[in-house]
């Protein structure tokens, strides 16, 4: 545990900033090297992130919150085919085929908002943090035509945009798991990245995001109030991205 100091270890001078932040700091040295407790709880996040990129998806907590809501859902894939595609053809996760797209004409209308909720580089994610952040984000999203809540799989973040496109929607948000780092719980992170007048094309700087939304970073509740303010902002300027100016982008401004 933290703040505990194995005979032989040559604590850090940082030691006690260690407190403070779930980042690898403050590690401290056994002779040249690191200590074994370190030395094992690296391998241990190193794991955690193998298996939060490379297990399928399971949406059903997803579908499980969405369905206690009242909102209706619908799953889709993206020109992946499998999940070993997908991390070796980024291409592919961001595009929808014809079929796909074809499928969702039948729910096409006019919408303020498409959610769209991806696996990403997290299926851990997906499963740990989506259904408390939805839970905390849907009442902050009442009193907008919501669209159908699409669940795509094997998606990266420009795929919300021919989704939101053939739904009608003016703006989507994509909430998808974030690639993991080394910290014990950052394979719960989600991202959530909002695009106005959503289209295939789209650049990454017409795009504003949340990141590090999980109950040991940004909480989802306070993730979704900024979702909230974001939404109105971005549809009351009609833009999204670099252009929407910063202080319309953060709560208070």
């Amino acid at each position: 545990m933290r703040g505990e100091i194995e005979p032989g270890v040559t604590p850090s001078p940082w030691e006690e900033l260690r407190a403070h932040t779930r980042a690898r700091i403050a590690l401290g040295r056994a002779g040249h090297s690191l200590p074994t407790r370190e030395v094992l709880a690296f391998g241990e996040a190193h794991a955690r992130a193998r298996d939060a990129i490379h297990t399928p998806v399971d949406f059903g907590p997803v579908e499980a919150v969405l369905t206690g809501a009242g909102m209706p859902f619908l799953h889709l894939q993206t020109g992946a085919d499998s999940r070993e595609t997908y991390l070796r053809r980024p291409d592919l996760g961001r595009s929808v085929g014809p079929g796909a797209l074809e499928s969702l004409r039948p729910h096409a209308g006019t919408y303020d908002v498409a959610l769209v909720v991806g696996d990403g580089l997290s299926a851990t994610a997906v499963r740990e943090s989506a259904p408390p952040f939805l839970r905390a984000l849907l009442p902050e999203l009442s009193g907008y035509r919501l669209a159908p809540v699409v669940l795509v799989q094997y998606a990266r973040v420009a795929a919300a945009d021919p989704i939101g496109e053939a739904l009608g929607a003016r703006l989507t948000l994509m909430v998808l798991g974030e690639r993991p780092g080394l910290g014990l719980l950052t394979p719960e992170s989600l991202g959530l990245y909002l695009t106005y007048g959503p289209r295939v094309g789209r650049l990454d700087s017409e795009r504003n995001c949340i990141s590090n939304i999980h109950a040991g970073g940004l909480p989802p509740g306070v993730a979704a109030r900024a979702t909230r303010h974001l939404v109105r902002a971005s549809l009351g300027r009609e833009l999204s991205g670099v252009r929407l100016p910063a202080g319309d982008a953060l709560p208070g401004g």
